[in-house]
């Protein structure tokens, strides 16, 4: 028998052991998936945003299976797919607080004041770290649309004023928007809140006035007249805590910018033990 043949014959035996090897090993040690896994991921949406905490659909599948995430916890599938979850781990279905997208700046460009013209990219994040954008307010919305770009359920759209609008029907609360600002323009709040200050601009009253029309000047009137201590003041900028916030309108009447925003179609009161 010539060389070759025999060191075909010793490769092929070689192979064959190792793959058998290999097939024991495989079922020895193999990790068996928890069938649940398959079936939660099949009802979530599938759009892998993030917005649960997890990397992904998948992730979050694996937490709920495991304990680690609610079934509840994905903001995107809303209250329909959290009871499909729920039903699937033999739990009772709680449907999520929904929360939606509040832009917190007013100063579009009619109120806010220009400071020369940008020519670079039309991009938050680039204008952000180089011109710094037209506006001369650096707390303000840069107004470039690229949390409207990176919004993947068509809840944002620029408005004739420079500003981006949410359409809260859309909303999913994906955090995508929030994640796409740098300034910190865009934050998440549950979806029954009507008050807003929109201003985050940390400069004294003086310097506000010379910059947006619309600008809190920590007068502090707002923090005076509200009835639960909801909103306070700091870094010279009025804040809301909202778990205080009753919507009931006090500190949107007493602002002298108009820096303060309701929505109509809010419910009045949010909390009964801070209703008069």
């Amino acid at each position: 028998m010539n060389t070759t043949v025999v060191s075909l014959i010793s490769m092929g035996s070689l192979a064959g052991l190792f793959a058998f090897g290999l097939a024991i090993a495989s079922k020895k040690f193999a990790v068996e998936t928890d069938p649940k896994i398959e079936e939660i991921e099949e009802v979530l949406p599938g759009v892998n945003c993030g917005a649960c905490g997890f990397a992904g659909c998948r992730s979050f599948a694996e937490g709920v299976a495991s304990g680690k995430a609610p079934a509840n916890g994905c903001p995107v599938g809303g209250a329909r797919v959290a009871k499909l979850v729920a039903e699937i781990i033999g739990v009772e279905a709680e449907g999520p607080k929904r929360k939606v997208a509040q832009v917190l700046c007013k100063g579009g460009l009619a109120e806010a004041k220009q400071r020369g013209t940008y020519d670079g990219p039309r991009d938050c994040h680039i204008a952000n770290a180089t011109q710094g954008g037209d506006k001369l307010c650096t707390y303000g919305c840069l107004g470039y649309g690229t949390c409207v770009a990176a919004c993947k359920f068509d809840a944002m759209y620029m408005g004739d004023n420079g500003l981006p609008v949410v359409i809260e029907e859309n909303c999913t609360g994906c955090n995508k928007c929030v994640e796409a600002c740098p300034r910190d323009i865009i934050t998440l709040v549950d979806e029954e809140q009507g008050v807003h200050i929109r201003c985050r601009s940390l400069l004294t009253g003086r310097f506000v006035r010379q910059q947006c029309e619309v600008g809190c000047i920590a007068c502090r009137r707002c923090v005076k007249a509200c009835p639960t201590g909801a909103i306070y003041m700091e870094d010279n900028l009025a804040r809301i805590d909202y778990d205080k916030c009753t919507n009931c309108r006090e500190c949107v009447e007493v602002c002298p910018m108009n820096t303060i925003d309701w929505q109509e179609g809010k419910p009045l009161v949010l909390h009964k033990e801070f209703a008069s």
